[in-house]
C-alpha cells in the first residue's frame, strides 16, 4: 500500500471542509482505505481534491455531498460504499455519485463538437439535477478546483478545460444562481482563453485599485452615516469588480476602461425588503440618481431568482457610483443560489417555490427530449439554455418569461404553453402590432393573438425567415409536422422545394443528386426533409448546382493548360478563367445572365470574344450543339463588383409595394440598375421586372426568399 495516500486521507479527513462527515464515517472510510486491494489511487491530486471539498464547504454542503464529492475522486472507498455506515442518505449519495458519471460521459465529448454530444449522458445528467440539485456544486466545486490548478497542465489540456469552463460550466452556475463560484470560474476560463487581454484588463485594474478604495471608502462612510442618521440598520460594503465582467461590459457598451462608472460600486445590505426601498430613498436623496441605471430586481426577479436593487448616482466630486441595495438573505441566496436552499430551509413555501423555479427549465428540457423527434436535438436545447445573454419579456399579467437572445413573439408563444404557439397568428409588443419575426427586448410586454384551432407554418421552421430563435420552439413545430402522415409531408416538400427552384429556374435539375448529398435513399425522403425544415430548399438548391459544377468540371488527367484572365466594364481582371485563350474580350451572356457560384461554360464568338453561359442555358445548348469546338471550359475567379440578373417579381397593386421591395433589396446590399411595371389587366396585380446586381448566387436565393415572403407578392423568381 501507498503510504502516503493514507496519510493524504487523514489529512483530507481533518481538514474543516470535512467538518460535515460524521466521526463514525470518517473510521469507516480509514478502515476501508487500509483494507488489502483497495485501490489507493486518487483520480484527482490530493490538493485538487481538497480545494473541491474546501470550495463545497464554503456552500455549507452537508455529509451526503461532501461524501459523494470525497466518494467520486475515491475509486477505492467508491467500491465499498455498501459498507459505510451512511443510513439514509446512502440513496442520495448513490444519486449524486451518478450524477457526476453522467457529467464525465457529456463532458469528455466536449472537445469534439461536431459528433454531438452523448445524448444518454445528456439525459441522465438533467435527471440527476432535477431529481437532486446538488449534483451541481459538486460538478462546479471540482470544475473550480481543476481550474485553480491548471497552470501546471500543459496548454492545449489547459485550454480545453478552461472552454469547457466557459460554454457549460460558468453559464450552469449561473442560471441557477451560484454566482460565489461564476465570477471565479469565467475569470479563471478567461485567463486561460484570452491571456493577453486579462492580463491588459487586471493591469488595468491595478493601477488604479488605491484611489478608487480610497474613493469607495469615503461613499461607505458617507452612506453609512445617512442611513444611520434615517434609523437604518445597515451594512455597507465595496462590491467587488471581476475582471471578467469588466470586460464583457467594456465589449457589450463599446467602452473604454476608463469610461465604466460601476467600478466605484457599493452594497447595502438590510434586514428586510421594506429597509431595501427606505434606503434606495436614503441613497437618491444624498446623490442625484441616473434613471435610466435603476433596476427592481426585487418586484421582478431575474429567472435565476436573483433579487436587489440597482442604481446608479452621481456620488461626491461628480463621479458616477453604482449601489446595490438587498436584505441579508438575498445576498446568501445571490452568492449561493441553489446551495443557499439547504442553508435556508426556514424560509417556508416562498423558499421552496424559488428553488423549484431554477429546475423549471431543465424539466421542460426533458420533455421536450421525450417528444423529440431527433434525440440528438437535446444538446443544442441545453446550449440555447445556457446563452447568458437572454431576454426578460412579459405576458399581459406581468409574469416574467425568460427566452434566449433574438426571440420572437412567436418563441414567446410557444413558452407560454405549446398549443398557444401552434394557434399563433399574430402578437401586439407594448400595445402596438408587430410582425411574428420582430426581435424582442427585455422589458417588453406581449401579447399573443391566437386563432381557435392549430395551424402552424412550415416557414416557421427555416432559419432564414427569422420567425423563430428557440431551438426547443422550433422543435415543437417540427413534431406537430413529424405527427402528420407521410403523404402530406411529401406533398409539402414539393411544394416547398418546386417554388425555391421555379425562383431559380432550377426546375429541371437531378434531384437525386441532392437527396445523396442529405443522406436521403429517395426524393421523397428529400422533400420530407425539407418539410419538415431538417434541410432548407436554398440547401437544395446549392446542392444542385454544386453538383451540376463538378460535372462540368474538365477531367483531372487533361493537361494542364495556359489560364490567362480577362475582363470587361464592371467585372474584375480575375472574375473569370478561360482555359487556353488570352486576350480576348468576356463578357456575360444576355441570355441566361449567370452569377457567381453556378455552374458555367464559355463559348467563342466571331466578333465579341468569349460569352459565359449557364451549364443548362438552352441557348448554349444549341450554340454548342452546331459548334461543338466552340465550348471553352470557364471558371469563376475572385468575386468583383457584381453580376447582373434580372428578376420578376408578381404581386397585388398595393401602396407601398415599389418602396417595400426596394427597401428589401437595399437592406440585402443588392443594388437595382433598371425597374419596369406592367398592370395585369382587369386583375389587381402588378409584374414588375427587376433587373439587379448581386454580389453572387447565395445572395441571389436569399433575396428571391424574402421578396417572395412580402406582403401581397405572388412570386418572386429569376428569369431567363
Amino acid at each position: 500500500m501507498n503510504r502516503s495516500s493514507l496519510s493524504g486521507l487523514d489529512a483530507l479527513l481533518q481538514r474543516p471542509s470535512c467538518g460535515a462527515l460524521s466521526d463514525p464515517l470518517r473510521e469507516a472510510l480509514l478502515a476501508a482505505w487500509r483494507q488489502p486491494g483497495t485501490d489507493t489511487q486518487p483520480r484527482l491530486p490530493w490538493p485538487v481534491l481538497a480545494d473541491t471539498l474546501d470550495a463545497l464547504a464554503l456552500l455549507s454542503a452537508d455529509e451526503a455531498v461532501i461524501a459523494a464529492a470525497l466518494l467520486f475522486d475515491l475509486p477505492g472507498l467508491r467500491a465499498r460504499l455498501a459498507e459505510l455506515p451512511l443510513g439514509n442518505a446512502t440513496a442520495a449519495v448513490r444519486g449524486l455519485l451518478d450524477g457526476q458519471d453522467a457529467a464525465d460521459q457529456v463532458w469528455a465529448l466536449h472537445a469534439g463538437r461536431e459528433a454531438g454530444r452523448n445524448s444518454e449522458g445528456l439525459r441522465r445528467l438533467l435527471l440527476s439535477i432535477v431529481h437532486d440539485l446538488r449534483v451541481v456544486p459538486v460538478l462546479l466545486a471540482r470544475q473550480l478546483a481543476c481550474m485553480r490548478a491548471a497552470d501546471r497542465s500543459p496548454e492545449e489540456q489547459r485550454r480545453a478545460l478552461a472552454q469547457l469552463t466557459r460554454d457549460i460550466h460558468a453559464p450552469l452556475a449561473n442560471r441557477l444562481g451560484i454566482w460565489q463560484l461564476k465570477w471565479e470560474l469565467e475569470d479563471l476560463a478567461f485567463r486561460f482563453l484570452e491571456p493577453d487581454t486579462y492580463r491588459h484588463i487586471a493591469r488595468e485594474v491595478d493601477e488604479t485599485r488605491l484611489a478608487r478604495e480610497r474613493y469607495v471608502e469615503a461613499v461607505k462612510r458617507r452612506l453609512s452615516a445617512a442611513l444611520g442618521e434615517h434609523g437604518i440598520r445597515a451594512e455597507v460594503s465595496g462590491r467587488p469588480k471581476h475582471i471578467y465582467s469588466i470586460w464583457r461590459k467594456m465589449q457589450k457598451k463599446k467602452l473604454a476602461f476608463e469610461q465604466l462608472y460601476d467600478l466605484r460600486a457599493v452594497r447595502v445590505m438590510v434586514d428586510d425588503v421594506a429597509a431595501c426601498y427606505a434606503a434606495l430613498g436614503v441613497v437618491h436623496a444624498l446623490w442625484t440618481p441616473i434613471p435610466s441605471e435603476f433596476d427592481d430586481y426585487i418586484a421582478r426577479p431575474k429567472a435565476n431568482d436573483y433579487r436587489s436593487l440597482h442604481t446608479a448616482v452621481i456620488g461626491p466630486e461628480g463621479r458616477t457610483v453604482e449601489v446595490q441595495i438587498r436584505t441579508h438573505e438575498m445576498h446568501a441566496q445571490a452568492e449561493l443560489g441553489v446551495a443557499a436552499h439547504w442553508k435556508y430551509k426556514e424560509g417556508g413555501k416562498g423558499a421552496e417555490k424559488a428553488f423549484d423555479r431554477k429546475i423549471t427549465w431543465m424539466r421542460q428540457l426533458l420533455e421536450q427530449a421525450q417528444d423529440a423527434a431527433n434525440p440528438e436535438d437535446l444538446a443544442g436545447a441545453l446550449d440555447a439554455e445556457l446563452i447568458e445573454d437572454r431576454v426578460y419579456a412579459l405576458s399581459p399579467k406581468g409574469e416574467v418569461m425568460d427566452l434566449p437572445a433574438g426571440a420572437t413573439p412567436l418563441d414567446f408563444a410557444y413558452h407560454v404553453h405549446t398549443m398557444v404557439g401552434h394557434r399563433c397568428r399574430g402578437a401586439k409588443v407594448n400595445g402596438r402590432i408587430v410582425p411574428l419575426t420582430y426581435r424582442l427586448r427585455s422589458g417588453d410586454r406581449v401579447e399573443i393573438m391566437t386563432a381557435r384551432d392549430a395551424d402552424p407554418r412550415r416557414d416557421w421552421l427555416l432559419p432564414a425567415n427569422g420567425f423563430l430563435a428557440s431551438n426547443r420552439s422550433r422543435e415543437k413545430v417540427r413534431t406537430w409536422f413529424h405527427k402528420l402522415d407521410r403523404a402530406r409531408n411529401v406533398q409539402a416538400g414539393r411544394e416547398l422545394l418546386d417554388r425555391e427552384l421555379k425562383r431559380l429556374g432550377l426546375q429541371q435539375a437531378d434531384l437525386m443528386l441532392a437527396a445523396r448529398r442529405f443522406h436521403a435513399d429517395s426524393v421523397d425522403d428529400l422533400y420530407i426533409q425539407v418539410a419538415l425544415g431538417d434541410t432548407g430548399p436554398s440547401q437544395v438548391s446549392r446542392a444542385l448546382l454544386e453538383a451540376e459544377k463538378e460535372k462540368h468540371q474538365p477531367a483531372a488527367a487533361a493537361p494542364p493548360l495556359p489560364r490567362p484572365t480577362a475582363r470587361r466594364e464592371g467585372i474584375g481582371r480575375s472574375d473569370f478563367t478561360v482555359q487556353g485563350v488570352g486576350n480576348l474580350l468576356v463578357q456575360l451572356a444576355r441570355c441566361c445572365q449567370p452569377v457567381a457560384g453556378e455552374p458555367i461554360t464559355g463559348y467563342l464568338t466571331r466578333t465579341r470574344g468569349v460569352t459565359v453561359h449557364r451549364a443548362d442555358c438552352p441557348a448554349l445548348a444549341r450554340l454548342s450543339a452546331a459548334h461543338p469546338e466552340r465550348a471553352l471550359p470557364v471558371e469563376w475567379g475572385r468575386a468583383g463588383a457584381g453580376y447582373e440578373v434580372d428578376v420578376m417579381v408578381r404581386a397585388m397593386d398595393r401602396r407601398w409595394l415599389l418602396k417595400d421591395i426596394t427597401n428589401l433589396i437595399a437592406q440585402e446590399d443588392a443594388y437595382v440598375l433598371n425597374i419596369n411595371s406592367d398592370p395585369l389587366r382587369d386583375s389587381g396585380r402588378m409584374q414588375l421586372r427587376l433587373r439587379l446586381k448581386v454580389s453572387d448566387y447565395g445572395q441571389l436565393s436569399t433575396l428571391l426568399g424574402k421578396l417572395d415572403a412580402l406582403p401581397g407578392v405572388d412570386e418572386a423568381r429569376r428569369m431567363g
